[in-house]
């Protein structure tokens, strides 16, 4: 019998380690070309990697919850055809640092590595007997730990849709912390998210008894906290903020969701927020500016394109996916743009590729009901901004104290790229555009 090793692969995202999420096989059993074998998580993405041979699994080289070395063995599979134990053609997979290019992974066939969101097993939905729901609906509302049977369905005839289950998923998210919960047993926790598995108790730790815990720091909890770490101690922040009367921001989603041209696209605030922002980089060009050190000294590269970041809170954590060219969209393609690019990253397939390359970012902090923020700059870009929760509040108008629809768009910014000048301009226009939308008509 023929033994072949399996070697943890580059998956294309130039990263040199991976954490051992999930194994799919077991020794004994037997595995095709192609068949998944391993659930792998690098610092960006959820992997599943194709087996490069066929044949018998002989032994797991690394345990679950380990982190692996590009290049680390990892499994063992024997055969004893010679010619169907020969590794696959090579597959290319997107250098995310350049979606045109690919580089050789080196492993399966006919088809690119496929990634996903890791199902939350710490959270179990209900079989939901009784629902109308198609089976991708019904997956959806796995993923996204939704009780099928809690969601109100508006489909024409009865059905759960993805909208619904989305709406439902994001309303759990907004409100489960409104009920005040009991004082634990401990003093103190700290609550793993999409944590390994804990080991078992040993007679050091028991675990009736633990006042703390620790939690590993892997995947996109590690890049994350390396990214902001660099970016705050590199880039000198300095933060804004303004209030806005944004009432006529509202009245116009309001219109929109009532058109006919936007009846499939979800239509929110965010939506002018984003076109705002495009209008204001226009105007203040370095905005959309990085610092970048060379061996020849630092220089300013100025981009004239805008790669919109939108920040998403995940199940796998912070991710910053972003529209590529938001800068030669219209409304309604910048309206699909932030709806593809949310469902997408909720479910877990936001791809290397779409969480580079982007020139300034948005998070929306207002949908977890906060006015305002000091948001850390994400690396590469000169600039992030905040919109915050919109609220009904007095405001004065002509003279009059009237309720008015208010929010607080706040932005922190590299003081080495732009001027305190610059920052005003841009957070005034970007404010401007939320209280008079009609701006963006020129």
């Amino acid at each position: 019998m023929t033994e072949q090793t399996f070697v943890l692969p580059d998956v294309g995202e130039g990263l040199t380690e991976a954490e051992i999420v999930q194994w799919r096989v077991a020794p004994g059993d037997t595995v095709a070309v192609n068949d998944v074998i391993v659930e792998i998580e690098t610092a960006k993405s959820l992997v599943e990697l194709p087996s490069p041979y066929s044949g018998t699994v002989g032994e797991l080289l690394a345990s679950e919850g380990s982190t692996v070395e590009v290049g680390a063995p990892i499994i063992t599979i024997g055969s004893t055809d010679a010619a169907a134990s020969a590794p696959a053609a090579p597959v290319s997979v997107p250098e995310p640092s350049d979606p045109g290019g690919a580089v050789l992974v080196g492993y399966g066939t006919g088809g690119a590595v496929s990634s996903r969101r890791r199902k939350p097993a710490e959270r179990p939905v209900k079989a939901s007997v009784g629902v109308v729901a198609k089976p991708p609906i019904r997956k959806l509302a796995r993923d996204l730990g939704v009780d099928l049977s809690a969601v109100t369905p508006s489909g024409p005839a009865g059905e759960v849709t993805r909208d619904d289950v989305v709406k439902h998923a994001e309303q759990a998210s907004v409100f489960r912390n409104i009920e005040t919960p009991a004082w634990g047993a401990v003093r103190e926790e700290t609550i793993p998210v999409a944590a390994p598995a804990a080991p078992a108790p040993t007679a050091s730790a028991p675990a009736s008894d633990a006042r703390e815990e620790s939690i590993p720091v892997r995947g996109v909890r590690k890049a994350t906290a390396n990214a902001m770490t660099s970016s705050a101690y590199s880039a000198p922040h300095v933060s804004v903020w303004v209030d806005v009367d944004a009432s006529r921001t509202m009245e116009l989603v309001k219109r929109l969701k009532a058109s006919p041209d936007f009846a499939d696209v979800k239509i929110s605030p965010l939506l002018i927020m984003a076109r705002a922002v495009i209008w204001a980089l226009r105007r203040t060009p370095m905005i959309n500016a990085a610092w970048v050190d060379t061996e020849d000294g630092a220089q300013i590269s100025v981009r004239h394109y805008v790669n919109l970041g939108i920040a998403a809170a995940t199940p796998r954590g912070l991710l910053v996916p972003n529209i590529k060219d938001a800068q030669s969209m219209n409304t309604r393609e910048l309206a699909k743009a932030l709806e593809t690019l949310t469902l997408t990253a909720r479910e877990g397939k936001t791809s290397p590729a779409d969480q580079t390359g982007g020139t300034f970012t948005i998070t929306n902090i207002g949908v977890f009901g906060v006015d305002a923020g000091t948001p850390i700059i994400n690396p590469g870009e000169a600039g992030i901004i905040a919109l915050g929760a919109i609220r009904q509040k007095p405001w004065v108008v002509d003279g009059e104290v009237r309720p008015r629809w208010v929010t607080t768009v706040s932005g922190s910014f590299d003081h080495r790229v732009v001027d305190g000048d610059g920052i005003s301009r841009f957070i005034a226009d970007v404010a401007s555009v939320l209280e008079e939308p009609a701006l963006l008509l020129d």
